[in-house]
């Protein structure tokens, strides 16, 4: 189980990932609406919710996206670069 400080950190690299994605023209809407449903999903202040619920619904959000055929091979890689860094957390 990560400590908080290295929570708060995976935490943080996924929302610049997450920025980044949407920061790309060659990123398309849909996959841009969800990246940002991810990055309010994990910046939620929800007093029932822990760190591995949060992280465990940002994977459920980006899983649907490396099955869709118009995102570029570039992000595909930051999905999955993305659910590597959530699956560390566990309660």
């Amino acid at each position: 189980m990560p400590s908080p400080e290295e929570t708060k950190e995976a935490f943080d690299q996924v929302k610049i990932l997450l920025e980044a994605m949407i920061q790309d023209r060659a990123v398309p809407r849909n996959i841009k609406r969800v990246a940002q449903k991810g990055i309010d999903e994990l910046s939620r202040e929800d007093e029932d919710a822990t760190d591995a619920i949060l992280a465990a619904n940002v994977i459920y959000l980006v899983d649907d996206l490396t099955m869709d055929a118009n995102i570029p091979f570039h992000s595909r890689t930051t999905i999955y670069r993305i659910m590597s860094i959530l699956e560390k957390i566990k309660d």
